[in-house]
């Protein structure tokens, strides 16, 4: 019987808990091995591979850099392109750009003996756009190159088919978001900023690229959406917040918007109006520290206005959507009739309130 093992590529901030997520619920995922690869050796990331290790991954290094990984008294069980090799499902979680590099360099050598392929959002173009819960019915045999969408992609497309889409895909008549983001996550030592910084429109028609990224995810469901989005980073490092307006056809109440975010389990209601409240509840009772919903709506922000135009904050998880959505993808590519079944494991790790 062929051996399930996904082989995760980074360990970053999506990287690092996605590993760790994988071993602890192995088991109940199916997942018979989990491995992982490091670019560097550094000192102070060894703790964190230590870690990794103890819980059950496996190291994968470059072969010219497996004496530096020794110095640090770190023993790799593979190297880099045989890691990919054996792989059943490889997640690539490395900073942007370097998913098309391994894609180019590994992936397609590969690409037929590897069930399939993972790339997170920053690579666009890697493959069919993909978020648990928002288009799993787009998924199909020929898609081995998936990218999973941003987390404040994940955002949007997440409260736009809740409040306006669920129902009738051709209720949405325009949709306008601001991401505020936060400047860096806690781990990274670096990008932190002064000051607020305000974006630019990269695209004529959708603005930033999350509004971008939303549309693309929506039209794998055949839907053409007037998305519209702007984005700033500010001086912090606890969550993403989004601000957003839809214009819908069909008209609604309050009432009707609250219950349906309530019945969405990937949605979490919360009456905390800080970042760092919300992200604190996550550190204190998430898995890794990462709430993993896809959004947190914050109640008393939402408004209709004329029974056609809503309008609310919600905050972006601190890419716990992200991570939800690979290990989705990586169980629909073990286990394409059952891979439902088979991530309810993960059930208890959901927040209907905050």
């Amino acid at each position: 019987m062929e051996r399930k093992i996904v082989h995760i590529v980074g360990t970053g901030t999506i990287g690092e808990p996605l590993i760790g997520l994988l071993c602890d619920y192995s088991d109940q995922l199916g997942i018979d091995e989990v491995t992982f690869h490091k670019n560097s050796a550094l000192r102070r990331d060894s703790s964190k591979v230590t870690d990794l290790l103890r819980r059950g991954a496996r190291l994968a290094v470059d072969s010219v850099k497996v004496s530096e990984f020794k110095k640090l008294k770190l023993d790799p069980d593979l190297e880099t392109e045989e890691a990919i090799k054996r792989s059943s499902v490889v997640i690539d979680c490395t900073p942007k750009g370097i998913g098309h590099e391994n894609k180019a360099n590994y992936y397609q050598k590969f690409s037929d003996t590897v069930r399939g392929f993972l790339a997170q959002g920053s690579e666009d173009g890697f493959g069919k756009k993909y978020a648990r819960g928002i288009n799993d019915s787009a998924l199909n045999t020929d898609d081995i190159f998936l990218q999973i969408v941003s987390c404040n992609t994940h955002n949007i497309s997440c409260i736009t088919h809740t409040i306006a889409l669920n129902d009738n895909p051709e209720n949405l008549v325009e949709g306008r978001y601001v991401c505020i983001r936060r400047a860096s996550d806690l781990s990274q030592e670096g990008s932190f900023i002064a000051s607020p910084q305000v974006g630019t429109h990269s695209d004529e028609s959708y603005g930033s690229h999350h509004a971008k990224d939303a549309a693309g995810l929506f039209q794998t469901l055949g839907l053409d959406l007037n998305l519209f989005s702007s984005a700033m980073k500010v001086n912090s490092q606890y969550m993403h917040v989004l601000w957003f307006t839809m214009t819908v056809k069909e008209p609604t109440s309050l009432n009707e918007v609250k219950d349906k975010l309530h019945d969405n389990p990937y949605v979490a209601m919360t009456t905390k109006d800080m970042a760092s409240t919300v992200f604190s509840f996550g550190r204190d009772h998430g898995h890794f520290g990462r709430i993993m919903n896809q959004t947190v709506v914050v109640e008393q922000s939402l408004n209709v206005r004329h029974e056609h135009e809503i309008t609310g904050f919600c905050f972006t998880p601190q890419d716990g959507n992200s991570i939800l959505s690979s290990i989705s993808a990586a169980e629909w590519m073990l286990y394409p009739k059952s891979y439902e079944d088979k991530i309810q494991c993960l059930s208890h790790l959901f927040f209907n309130y905050i």
